[in-house]
């Protein structure tokens, strides 16, 4: 290669962020991102919401996070500006949806139980007092997960060395599994101060440990009954408990905990408000709406965060503690770059075994996209789309209704979609299709208590997921108006809905017991077999009325 042709080769490299030497440019990056100086003499490694990703994936965050323009409810160049977080970096593609394809293919996939392992490895090893907590919705989100009713994810969470975990999807196999699982989990212990007996309202589960100072209490989903079927545990109650809550704070602090944390499920705006209501918690570690929150908002003195999901963060929080409580903390959370770090060895080959039965059924291929395929944010992602418009062919309906869930990998163009790929989208144990004749008014109906359930003022009241997934029609959205005025406009092929008039609607995910029809999986895969190649998604976004230059919003 003559020497012009060279320096052109290795300038085009540079500006594509690429090196003629890659592992040792890898190598380097990890140092530099993964060299945490430990402080303190408490510390505590986090992960939530990984929804049974074993391997590294992509996940693109939210371009839609519309709240009161605080953290979590920053998007894009807003969230960057905030942190301060250079745009165009491995940093801002790990917190941000900002050129997602390109940066994807740049930096790689994240997360990963191998690559997880090797990162928490290196951490503990500074660390060796460090605590490993788990959030939940960890034994839910895949095929093998929901095939093996979570003991793949169990055999990798002892492996980890997680020590503490709480849950909420981990719910719906029903409570029978749920005291089998906790049983399997040993020796991590499984924490939750608020699930308690119908009848009399004992504790179902340990609400706390203490730990050489440190207590550790558990707070699961609080609305699992409302957003799942409440059939599969009908003999447990729920609900935020803030009075026993402030009971066990005080109660372990009675026993000489020098640090109370809360491991929470509640969701990053419910630990907000509790962090203000429930007095003497020093730390809350929060999941459920897979925010990747930077830094944590202190709220009195309680430190929230929140750790994202997927398996793309670990949050690393040290505490300097003394007799005295809490004096100093630091805290970081982690991207987990699968091309920055190697696989662990035990956790790859463990990985391979649990995956092996499965590895061929798994690997089908049902069709190509030609665009992204993504999920998350408070409206329609292109892979609802692909969902929604499977369901409208396939039930032959007017309408299509999808769950406003925050899981599920996202693809880029180019890539195959598999079964595992529709099933990390759809692995639920409720997912039969459904079709009903439902009135104009009561579609509306069901919009706005959904969209209530989003935007109430109140977290308190912030019961489900994202916005329901709507096909096929059309609506406009006011999320700071009341219940019963939010949705206007609904349209059906430009013509505006009759309140009085029947419409077909297919849907998915029932909590009513008794519902019957097909897994929304088979339907999805027919479609996908039909198509063979996805072409981009244009996606049905509501119109929204009076959010402004709302900073959750690109």
């Amino acid at each position: 290669m003559q020497r012009r042709a060279f320096l052109r080769l290795l300038a085009l490299a540079a500006a594509a962020g690429a090196t003629l030497r890659p592992r040792a440019s890898d190598a380097q990056a990890a140092d530099q991102l993964y060299e945490l100086a430990p402080f303190g003499n408490v510390s505590l490694l986090h992960i939530t919401d990984v929804h049974a990703q074993l391997l590294p994936v992509h996940f693109r965050e939210p371009n839609v996070n519309i709240g009161d323009g605080h953290p979590p409810h920053l998007v894009g160049e807003r969230l960057l500006g905030h942190y301060a977080i250079a745009p165009g970096s491995a940093q801002a593609h790990a917190f941000t949806h900002l050129d997602f394809e390109a940066a994807a293919r740049r930096y790689g996939r994240m997360g990963g139980y191998a690559h997880i392992a090797t990162l928490m490895k290196r951490l503990r090893a500074s660390r060796p007092h460090a605590l490993v907590l788990d959030g939940g919705d960890s034994w839910h989100g895949s095929a093998t997960a929901l095939w093996t009713q979570g003991a793949d994810m169990i055999g990798a969470q002892r492996r980890l060395g997680v020590q503490y975990m709480t849950a909420h999807w981990e719910f719906t196999y029903g409570a029978e599994r749920m005291l089998q699982a906790v049983k399997e989990l040993a020796p991590i212990q499984f924490l939750a101060q608020n699930v308690r007996t119908v009848d009399f309202e004992d504790p179902v589960f340990t609400p706390y440990a203490m730990h050489e100072g440190v207590a550790i209490i558990g707070q699961a989903f609080p609305y699992t009954p409302i957003a799942h079927p409440r059939h599969r545990f009908p003999d447990w109650s729920f609900g935020i408990q803030e009075a026993r809550l402030q009971k066990l704070v005080d109660e372990t602090r009675a026993k000489g905990a020098r640090a109370v944390v809360l491991l929470s499920h509640n969701g990053m705006d419910v630990d907000l408000k509790l962090a203000g209501r429930v007095h003497g918690i020093d730390a809350i570690l929060g999941g459920h709406t897979h925010d990747g929150v930077p830094a944590p908002v202190l709220v009195g003195k309680t430190l929230v965060t929140n750790a994202g999901s997927h398996g793309k963060f670990i949050g690393v929080l040290d505490l300097q503690v003394d007799a005295g409580g809490v004096r100093d903390y630091r805290y970081r959370l982690l991207p987990v770059f699968a091309n920055l770090l190697s696989a662990d060895a035990d956790m790859a080959a463990y990985i391979a075994q649990v995956r092996a039965p499965h590895a061929a059924k798994l690997a089908e291929k049902l069709a190509v996209s030609e665009g992204l395929l993504y999920r998350r944010g408070n409206f329609n992602g292109t892979m609802d789309e692909l969902i929604l418009r499977a369901l409208l062919e396939q039930k032959e309906a007017e309408i299509a209704l999808s769950p406003g869930f925050r899981w599920g990998a996202t693809l880029l163009p180019g890539d195959a979609i598999t079964r595992e790929d529709v099933m990390a989208q759809t692995a639920i144990t409720y997912p039969q299709v459904t079709t009903s004749e439902l009135t104009g008014a009561e579609i509306k109906t069901v919009l706005e208590d959904v969209a209530d359930n989003l935007f109430n003022s109140d977290p308190y009241r912030q019961q489900g997921g994202d916005m329901v997934r709507v096909g096929g029609m059309s609506y406009a959205i006011a999320p700071r108006a009341k219940i019963g005025s939010r949705i206007s406009e609904l349209r059906l092929r430009g013509k505006p809905l009759d309140a009085g008039k029947r419409y077909k609607v297919a849907g998915w995910a029932p909590v009513r017991e008794g519902e019957t029809g097909e897994p929304v999986w088979e339907a999805v895969e027919r479609h996908l077999r039909g198509l063979k190649s996805v072409p981009p998604l244009e996606v049905n976004r509501p119109r929204l009325v009076g959010v402004g230059r709302n900073p959750g919003l690109t």
